[in-house]
């Protein structure tokens, strides 16, 4: 219990300090964390180099290994720039945000009272476009709380200081969902995590049958909600928020259907910025025959 406790008070206080700095700076740290990350060969290059080698055959090995790197950085770095964002003021990181591209793909839905589900996969920083998303209407998110307990007050608050309700990920939390989409409100969803065999089904991504969320289906058939896909670009000079329309087959009745329209549009969003995507996550553990073992060293 005692290294516990110390883990959780040097995390809040790491988390306290990096987030007192100016976003610009808790990047530029991000990365050069990021570098000497990439240069240890952990379990984070080695998983992104198993991805997208899965993910773009057609690529050389040197094209793979430079995104891989690239990738890697961009991950570390955002990790940093989460702490910037929770402890400041909205203010800071709106002034960090140079472009909304298709932000009527979001309002459009809102004004008119329909519900609108927002798939946001982990590409550059997901916390920011979380946070804009409760300033454009009455936002509820799935909230898992951290390992470390001690840092679940410091992120909660960060993530609903905009005004963004939290809910568990259990049951009540989903029931909470439906009642947000019927009542015409804004709900975000992490759409490419892997999850229980019991939640998800298997469908194509990047051509491999890839369990994913059956969550979203559930949301749009029930609730006949209108379906984006958003995500936080990092740029130069601050960051892009990018909404995409999904498609039409998002729609459908057949959950396969549907999910795989759900995956082609993270391949969408992720085609905009590759290196900026989470390659370190085990997406293919699971084939539909068991265990993938790819990952096994």
């Amino acid at each position: 219990m005692y290294r516990l406790d110390i883990k959780g008070q040097f995390s809040v206080a790491a988390l306290k300090l990096i987030g007192s700095l100016p976003l610009g700076w808790s990047r530029r740290l991000g990365k050069l964390a990021g570098y000497g990350t990439v240069a240890t060969r952990g379990d984070s290059l080695r998983i992104s180099r198993i991805n997208l080698a899965r993910c773009f055959p057609e690529m050389s090995e040197k094209e793979r290994e430079k995104l891989a790197r690239t990738s890697v950085v961009n991950t570390v770095a955002t990790g940093f720039e989460m702490a910037t964002l929770w402890r400041k003021p909205w203010n800071h990181a709106e002034d960090q945000i140079t472009r909304i591209r298709n932000q009527q793909l979001l309002t459009d839905g809102v004004e008119a009272g329909r519900g609108v589900l927002v798939l946001v996969p982990h590409i550059g920083n997901w916390e920011i476009f979380g946070q804009y998303l409760a300033t454009v209407g009455p936002t509820t998110s799935l909230y898992a709380p951290p390992k470390i307990e001690a840092l679940d007050p410091l992120i909660r608050d960060g993530r609903e200081s905009t005004g963004a309700t939290l809910v568990p990920t259990n049951v009540r939390g989903v029931r909470a969902l439906l009642k947000a989409l019927k009542g015409g409100g804004i709900v975000g969803v992490l759409p490419d995590q892997e999850p229980d065999l019991s939640g998800g089904d298997f469908a194509p991504f990047f051509g491999h049958p890839t369990l994913t969320m059956t969550l979203a289906y559930n949301l749009i058939q029930r609730t006949g909600c209108k379906v984006v896909f958003g995500f936080g670009k990092r740029v130069a000079d601050g960051f892009e928020l990018v909404l995409l329309p999904a498609e039409q087959a998002i729609y459908s009745d057949e959950v396969k259907v549907s999910l795989a329209a759900l995956n082609r549009g993270v391949e969408s969003c992720i085609a905009e910025a590759p290196e900026q995507y989470q390659w370190e996550y085990k997406r293919f553990r699971r084939i539909p025959e068991g265990k993938s073992g790819i990952y096994r060293k």
